[in-house]
């Protein structure tokens, strides 16, 4: 399905409202002048308040399952609005929430 583009300004949290950042960039491609996010590239999880029975379990990491089809960036397919990730260890999706909206993908 057609999405907007992820960029390292998108507001991304885990289920349990921890805020999730792309470690990896890509630096050449720039939406609203902030570089996009391909699927190679893992997210990295802080401030999830997740517990069990009183002991901390929160996200730590979260890799995308799903990208793009028809649209890449240095050879990678770029993470859209409604692409979809796994977080690590809690195996909870990632919610994308604010992304620009300028440049749609498919």
């Amino acid at each position: 399905m057609p999405g907007y583009l992820l960029h390292v300004g998108a507001t991304v949290i885990c289920s349990h409202g921890g805020q999730a950042q792309p470690t990896v960039p890509n630096p050449r491609v720039r939406v609203g002048g902030q570089p996009i996010v391909t699927l190679s590239g893992p997210y990295t999880v802080a401030g999830c308040p997740f517990n069990v029975s009183g002991s901390p379990v929160p996200c730590v990491t979260a890799n995308w399952v799903t990208a793009a089809v028809r649209v890449r960036a240095s050879g990678e397919p770029v993470l859209l609005q409604d692409s979809q990730a796994i977080t690590v260890p809690n195996g909870v999706p990632l919610n994308v929430l604010v992304t620009q909206v300028r440049v749609r993908g498919t």
